[in-house]
């Protein structure tokens, strides 16, 4: 007797996790990072070295020469999140509503372009940062919006839509800032005119000298807590308005919600206009808070790609995309803890990699899922 409870215990428990994108989630982590440990090991070196730079960028770190605890690798890894949560709330918001967003790097791209442009043309003036990230906001969801028209007015495939203006955003950008802004190039160092100082993110780290605890040296700016607002908007949206339901109806069955009387036009160019608009914040928080000048972008960042990555790993929901973007935070702030402990620092490039392909294969969950659904239902015949 106790041995079939068990049986049953053992079952429900692989149902369970077949059953959720929680657990599922969990699990490509560890097998990215697990496969990471691996090729460690297959190039001489010592794992634990992996290990520690990545505890290391959730904590903090010893300083010995101080004999104080610093907070700075988490400082870095909070600010590397703030690009990858917004753009994965941009896909994952798209994806809600049946859309996939591979445009949140242009929509990115002409957020920042948005604010540096406001951020050298407009003289400084207190609280001009706010104005920046509103107009960088504008922007993007403008960039966004398109899209979403070409797909519901005239049913252009959006991944083809936005793939092309992720290339017009980059060399719109690049034509602008060389030709339009003042004093495009300075010195062939590929930077233009200082932004203005109302227009920078201020820090928002504690400073405290004394004692065991050292915060001097935490860096992180405001862009921090509006990427706690977009989280927190997202959530709201998606799950206690009007609005989000006829969102997500349409996200879950477009026809059956056209016939419920949601106008599924609206909701999908409306859809895609708020993913654009995460995209921009994102755009402006990266140029206010990590530069004091303005760009003349040579490539892609790729955070708008990351933010894809982001937003599978999250399941396209709002705690798990803020969950999941600190996750890729922590790894790029290991990628400079590494060099360090004698890691090859492309082995972080290989786990963001392969937790990205074990979440494509968790499609694979679907065929287990339904192989044991007519298992149970043989067991229940019987």
């Amino acid at each position: 007797m106790s041995e079939k409870i068990k049986k049953e215990n053992k079952t429900s428990f692989i149902d369970w996790f077949l059953g959720s994108e929680a657990a599922t989630s969990v699990a490509v982590v560890i097998l990215g990072i697990i496969a990471g440990t691996i090729i460690v090991m297959c190039v001489g070196k010592n794992p634990g070295g992996l290990f520690k730079a990545i505890w290391q960028s959730f904590v903090g770190q010893y300083n010995r020469g101080l004999g104080k605890w610093s907070l700075a690798p988490l400082g870095n890894t909070l600010t590397y999140a703030i690009p990858y949560v917004l753009c994965g709330l941009s896909m994952g918001f798209a994806n809600r509503v049946g859309m996939f967003n591979i445009g949140a790097e242009g929509q990115y791209m002409v957020g920042m372009l948005a604010a540096h442009a406001f951020a050298v043309c407009i003289p400084s003036f207190p609280g001009q940062w706010f104005f920046c990230i509103i107009v960088a906001m504008l922007a993007g969801a403008v960039w966004g919006g398109i899209v979403g028209v070409l797909k519901a007015k005239f049913k252009i495939s959006e991944v083809v839509a936005t793939i092309m203006l992720n290339y017009i955003a980059l060399y719109l950008y690049r034509l602008i800032a060389l030709y339009v802004l003042p004093e495009g190039l300075i010195n062939k160092t590929y930077q233009t005119a200082p932004l203005a100082n109302g227009a920078l993110l201020q820090g928002i780290g504690i400073r405290i000298r004394e004692g065991a605890l050292q915060l001097g040296d935490f860096q992180l700016n405001i862009g921090f807590i509006f990427m706690l607002l977009s989280v927190l908007a997202f959530w709201y949206i998606m799950e206690k308005t009007k609005l989000g339901f006829s969102l997500r109806a349409t996200g879950f069955n477009k026809e059956a919600a056209r016939c419920s009387g949601i106008n599924d036009t609206n909701a999908i160019s409306t859809a895609m206009a708020i993913s654009g608009a995460f995209a921009g914040i994102a755009g402006a928080c990266v140029l206010l808070g990590s530069l004091r000048f303005g760009r003349i972008m040579q490539s892609q960042d790729n955070y708008g790609f990351m933010g894809i990555a982001v937003a599978l790993v999250g399941n396209s929901k709002a705690l798990g995309t803020l969950l999941a973007g600190i996750l890729f935070g922590a790894l790029k702030s290991a990628y400079s803890l590494m060099q360090f402990m004698s890691i090859p620092r492309e082995v972080v490039n290989i786990i963001e990699g392969l937790i990205v392909i074990f979440i494509a294969l968790r499609a694979g969950l679907e065929i287990v899922k339904a192989y044991r659904a007519k298992q149970l239902l043989k067991k229940e015949a019987r």
